[in-house]
């Protein structure tokens, strides 16, 4: 059998984990299965790789010598894969998006195709902003529009170049026949009794907002993750409030109010990889986002219900 970049993976991935059993679990195999593929490994290097123990696996003397090499192998060739992906690119035409849920990829979007002349447009989306911007350092996306909380870093942050496009506090999503939704802003201590509903996402926005409300003197009952639309029923069927940007477009029967000395920042970004074909648009880009960002937050101040007073 002849070694292959599969198997170093195999390798790194039963030293990373300790165990076979949570190597498998990592790689999505049975543990007979991978137990039999590094026997078939071990076989082919000559020797044995890792000592078995109650407490798990230990890398051997040569298991040590392969993951060396493994360290420098992997990494190298998985640069070369993303550097001729870009390369495949330069000469393309249009521009890849890949971005988060939310108005502003769609006026981007639509601000590009019209810019364009005919250059194709094309996205890809995802809850995951750390899958988009993997996209962008592999090569497979141009750009990646997403939001991180807070001062908090964007992923893959020391390979992509990342400014920001804007920054908005964080609302609140209420029924229209909520007892608050009268209000100009709502105080995050108010809604201590309420049940909750935001959109799934894998940076640190839960773990902020739960902090928020500590603050604030409580823990939330409960928070229902879903997708946008689910989050939208449950607000306006009276069985959760919901958090959202401020650039969330207006919609019947329901009411998005700032939250009370802004606990909660969301910042819009940017990102690009600094040696690819998209280099030499962001500027463009970056402009065409922050345009659409403007017209997103103008259409929902414009056609928001006025709060009565209190």
């Amino acid at each position: 059998m002849d070694l292959e970049l599969r198997h170093l993976k195999t390798i790194r991935a039963i030293a990373d984990a300790g165990s076979l059993t949570r190597a498998a679990t990592a790689l999505g195999l049975a543990q007979p299965a991978l137990s039999a593929q590094l026997k078939r490994i071990e076989r082919a290097l000559g020797g044995t790789l890792f000592e078995r123990g109650r407490d798990g696996v230990r890398a051997t003397a040569l298991g040590d010598l392969v993951l060396d090499r493994a360290r420098v192998v992997l990494p190298a060739v998985c640069e070369l894969q993303e550097e001729a992906v870009r390369f495949a690119r330069e000469g393309a035409a249009g521009h890849r998006l890949g971005g988060t849920h939310g108005p502003l990829l769609g006026g981007l979007v639509d601000r590009l195709a019209r810019a364009g002349q005919g250059a194709p447009v094309t996205t890809y989306t995802s809850w995951s902003e750390r899958e988009i911007a993997g996209g962008v350092a592999a090569g497979r996306l141009d750009f990646a529009l997403v939001g991180v909380c807070g001062e908090s870093s964007p992923p893959e942050a020391g390979r992509l170049a990342w400014t920001e496009v804007a920054r908005d506090p964080v609302h609140v999503m209420l029924a229209v026949g909520h007892p608050l939704a009268s209000r100009s802003e709502v105080d995050l201590a108010d809604l201590a009794a309420e049940a909750w509903t935001d959109v799934p996402g894998d940076g640190c926005f839960g773990d902020c907002f739960a902090a928020a409300c500590v603050r604030s003197g409580f823990t939330p009952v409960c928070v229902y993750e879903t997708d946008t639309a689910s989050c939208v029923h449950l607000v306006q069927v009276g069985r959760a409030v919901g958090l959202c940007r401020a650039t969330f477009p207006a919609t019947p029967g329901l009411v998005t109010r700032p939250l009370a000395g802004t606990p909660l920042i969301w910042r819009h970004l940017l990102g690009w990889h600094p040696e690819g074909r998209a280099a030499r648009h962001a500027p463009d880009v970056l402009a065409h986002a922050r345009a659409a960002h403007a017209d997103a937050m103008a259409r929902s101040a414009a056609r928001l219900p006025a709060p009565a007073t209190p």
